[in-house]
């Protein structure tokens, strides 16, 4: 067997990790070879009744840059396991780097999923992904108020703030509309 041979990622984390450096390196004739040996198993741990399979492939979904599995990636968002909707939401927020249209996509989940999910981390990894979609003045309005919010915890409250921030200087460095 060849050191080449060995290397072959065997499971999909593997994979995925591969695909990551793939990406980050600008190899897309590999990365798209990988893509297409990996989707299957790719969606079928997407559907997995064991979260801990959902939760590597919401993951995988951004290693893999796979913009085509934006609709799966929703499925994660409305998961019963937060480590599965934090899981989409990480991939989420790596797709939408220089992609807005990612994020806008799907901003009403993301509201959902900010103001209203029972856990704090995907709570705060759903402002942060707000953060790579289009300043409009309803996301501003609701992460303004939960940076004003007492009732919220300090890192929710810092974590808007600076979106909010980031947002407002998106905006203003945008050539006005015609």
């Amino acid at each position: 067997m060849s050191e080449q041979e060995s290397k072959k990622p065997t499971t999909l984390a593997e994979a995925a990790a591969e695909a990551d450096e793939l990406a980050l390196r600008g190899a897309q004739r590999e990365l798209a070879q990988m893509r297409g040996v990996w989707d299957d198993e790719l969606e079928a741990a997407a559907r997995s009744e064991d979260f801990r399979e959902r939760a590597v492939a919401y993951k995988a979904i951004g290693q893999f840059r796979f913009r085509q599995k934006l609709e799966l990636l929703k499925r994660g968002f409305d998961d019963e396991s937060p480590g599965c909707r934090g899981s989409a939401l990480v991939s989420l927020e790596l797709l939408s780097r220089g992609h807005p249209g990612a994020v806008n996509s799907v901003r009403s989940n993301l509201h959902t999923l900010a103001s209203r999910d029972d856990n704090g981390a995907v709570r705060r990894l759903a402002i942060v992904c707000l953060r790579n979609g289009s300043p409009q003045s309803d996301t501003l309005g609701m992460l303004a108020g939960m940076a004003d919010d007492e009732s919220q915890d300090e890192s929710m409250r810092s974590t808007a703030r600076s979106v909010v921030a980031a947002l407002k200087r998106r905006a203003s460095a945008r050539p006005p509309k015609r």
